[in-house]
């Protein structure tokens, strides 16, 4: 039988009460008493359990639902969602063979494949003429046939003439430039930041607008150190948390931070 107790006094005073509630509901979660797909009691239930008014209630759990924690199903009622999906931020993973590891069915929608000329901020980045020719790939990828994150890919049309003509929906990007160009990303510069979904970014993962997306910004480099694509891809923040590790500390940094352990590998994230 579920049960909830009152915040307790000992939590700090400054803490507003809706963050109090929304926290011990995380521990609930976090410690498994909350399973993926149960169902909370109705809130007129939980707010009497908790002691609380309901608009204090349903503040703390929005702010669990914006963290992807909960879900609310119109006229069913509010569940625990399903655990993240964890991505190493520090590597270049495959996508598809780690989501297969994980029991997923991944998938890929293509949306537009378009040609036009490189601004310059970009040019300077894939070291291009400005206003070179570029491919502009914008494809959803799925799990279980959701979506769950846009990518979006910029490469020189000059260097990959023709790469219109492959299947891009059902093949890996990166195995295609292997393959077709003989091109083997070896490394990548990568950044992460907080968004929130456009009407049309939500409109193709199937959100609301303004729902958390994780943007990954990418530029991938070959063997020889030449700059081969840019990427920025938009994650659901609802199914995925980015992990990453630390190197060991070296006393002689001082208090610097070494940074991640390089682990090269020419598998792309495609």
């Amino acid at each position: 039988m579920f049960t909830l107790e009152p915040p307790a006094s000992r939590l700090v005073a400054a803490a507003p009460l809706y963050l109090q509630i929304a926290e011990g509901l995380l521990d609930r979660i976090e410690s498994g008493e909350l399973a993926p797909g149960d169902r909370l009691p109705p809130e007129r239930a939980l707010s009497e359990m908790l002691g609380v008014n309901r608009l204090t209630l349903r503040r703390a759990l929005r702010t669990l639902e914006t963290q992807g924690l909960l879900t609310r199903h119109q006229g069913k009622g509010t569940y625990v969602a399903a655990p993240k999906i964890e991505r190493q931020a520090a590597q270049l993973v495959s996508f598809t063979r780690g989501m297969r590891r994980r029991g997923f069915t991944p998938g890929i929608r293509l949306v537009a494949v378009e040609e036009r000329p490189v601004e310059a901020a970009l040019a300077r980045e894939l070291r291009l003429p400005t206003s070179a020719p570029v491919y502009d790939i914008l494809r959803i990828r799925t799990l279980n046939q959701e979506p769950m994150l846009l990518e979006r890919y910029t490469l020189s049309v000059r260097r990959f003439p023709g790469l219109r003509r492959f299947d891009l929906e059902a093949r890996s990007l990166y195995e295609i430039l292997e393959t077709e160009y003989q091109v083997v990303i070896q490394r990548a510069r990568q950044s992460l930041e907080p968004v929130v979904a456009s009407e049309y970014e939500a409109g193709l993962l199937g959100l609301e607008p303004g729902a958390p997306l994780m943007l990954e910004r990418r530029l991938s480099f070959d063997a020889r150190g030449g700059p081969v694509e840019h990427g920025r891809d938009l994650y659901r923040g609802d199914r995925f948390r980015f992990t990453t590790e630390t190197a060991p500390w070296d006393p002689s940094l001082g208090a610097t931070w070494a940074g991640p352990p390089t682990r090269p590998g020419k598998d792309g994230k495609a």
